[in-house]
């Protein structure tokens, strides 16, 4: 893949529900929305209208919570065409979710579980990321996800199996650096090997969120503001690869506007600070 194959944006927020009416009071300083898909899917009135009016104003990204690529269920071809819908209707820059299971035998758990990092595994995923993409007319990113435990019977590392993934399937990364970080301490590796091991021109986007520290393990709870270590991982993360699509996750105890924007001010900060640095010719996708 060319290495300028996804876009360069800059540093977002999610398009929640409690900011509406700020957001289109003010149509605030910030470089792109992320809307979860399923809040739109199946909503007219006021919601589409919403989303509308911010596409029109700000790139916008459509983030799925409910694809459930790793289940052993059938795709499910009616989510599919709403997603399709939905997509051509609001013509985002990205659209993403999960590399998880969310259900099996029709019934939606409402979670991100996840998977063995096996061969048969990647392949189910492989074959399934080829169909979704194929009936979406698009390629996109799926997301690694926070896991507190792990699988006996996994023959390779989580790491390697996002490459492969990438590589088969030809989709691209949304790489979560708060759950790379979540999963190093549950699980007892290192984060950065995420970044040693991933080949760059595969990562599409960031996630940047805050955890919550429960002692023998931490929780991926997005109520919080982005740690420290996170941010240091950010930091090398674009030190590695140059710049990066970036996004602030923040779903529970969501606070007021002017607070979620001074966390994306902090990532557009540090994303400035260590792009600005770089041997130019080191750096893709700089304009």
């Amino acid at each position: 893949m060319n290495p300028s194959a996804w876009p360069v944006i800059g540093c977002g927020v999610g398009l929640r529900a409690q900011h509406y009416d700020a957001i289109t009071r003010d149509w605030p300083a910030v470089d792109w929305f992320e809307a979860i898909s399923e809040n739109f899917m199946d909503s007219g009135g006021r919601p589409l209208r919403i989303l509308e009016d911010v596409r029109r104003r700000y790139p916008v990204a459509l983030h799925g919570v409910s694809l459930s690529i790793g289940s052993t269920d059938p795709l499910n071809d009616d989510y599919l065409r709403r997603l399709k819908a939905l997509a051509d209707r609001i013509e985002p820059v990205i659209v993403s979710d999960h590399i998880c299971w969310t259900g099996v035998d029709g019934e939606n758990l409402h979670d991100l579980l996840p998977l063995p990092w096996t061969e048969e595994s990647l392949d189910h995923v492989v074959r399934r990321a080829q169909q979704v993409q194929e009936r979406l007319g698009r390629r996109i990113l799926l997301e690694n996800v926070s896991s507190y435990v792990t699988f006996c019977h996994s023959s390779m590392t989580e790491w390697e199996f996002l490459t492969e993934l990438a590589t088969r399937s030809g989709c691209g990364l949304l790489l979560d650096l708060n759950n790379a970080y979540v999963n190093a301490y549950n699980h007892g590796w290192d984060a950065r090997d995420y970044l040693r091991h991933i080949p760059g021109h595969l990562v599409g986007q960031f996630h940047l969120a805050g955890h919550t520290d429960m002692g023998p393990y931490l929780f991926d709870t997005h109520s919080r503001e982005v740690p420290h270590p996170v941010w240091e991982l950010y930091r090398e993360a674009l030190t590695r690869w140059g710049p990066v699509t970036s996004m602030i996750e923040w779903d529970e105890d969501i606070p007021p506007l002017p607070r979620l924007l001074q966390e994306a001010d902090t990532a557009r900060s540090i994303y400035r600070e260590v792009i600005q640095a770089a041997p130019r010719e080191e750096v893709r996708g700089v304009r």
